[in-house]
């Protein structure tokens, strides 16, 4: 969607970023350690389904997870959600590219609340022609029990759920650019 914005407003709103520290892990659980490793073998460009994840070092507990993703140079006040998978089973240690159901293909992964957009899917990256790199950081957050939510929950129900659950996160960082 923001790939139609013209370069030139891309390019005039390249100052204008929502900021790292807006994100949730560190606006919302900045004290929860980070302790949990994320990893991805690679980003795939094009075809929009979601990334291959892989994690370690889950602590002792962890009953569920959730996979946060946000855009920190979003051109909005806030960053841009591009996930909320709310129900990830810490087994196996990892989802596999396109688990996620997003435009075009459902995925495996049932548990997904509403991004930015409102739908709930993984929105791919897309942002606005010239309006430099975006930082998207994929947030894992290893929970002491499973999230009792109502479907397709947004930003906000997500992090009140999420209050005195949290045992660890890890944090991955995919920098994406429209030249």
């Amino acid at each position: 969607m923001l790939e139609n914005i013209p370069g030139v407003l891309g390019e005039a709103l390249s100052g204008l970023k929502a900021g790292l520290e807006k994100t949730t892990s560190r606006a919302d659980f900045p004290d929860v350690p980070e302790t949990v490793t994320l990893s991805s073998p690679a980003f795939a460009d094009g075809a929009g389904v979601s990334p291959p994840l892989a994690w370690s070092g889950l602590p002792a507990g962890t009953a569920a997870l959730v996979l946060l993703v946000e855009d920190a140079g979003s051109p909005t006040p806030r960053p841009l959600v591009h996930l909320i998978a709310w129900s990830v089973p810490p087994e196996p240690a990892g989802l596999p590219e396109g688990a996620l159901p997003g435009p075009g293909h459902a995925g495996t992964v049932a548990a997904v609340g509403r991004n930015s957009f409102l739908r709930a899917e993984w929105l791919p990256p897309d942002p606005p022609t010239g309006h430099g790199p975006h930082p998207y950081l994929f947030q894992i957050y290893a929970l002491r029990q499973p999230l009792a939510l109502a479907e397709a929950p947004g930003r906000g129900a997500l992090i009140e759920a999420m209050r005195n659950q949290v045992l660890a996160k890890g944090i991955l960082t995919g920098v994406y650019h429209r030249p």
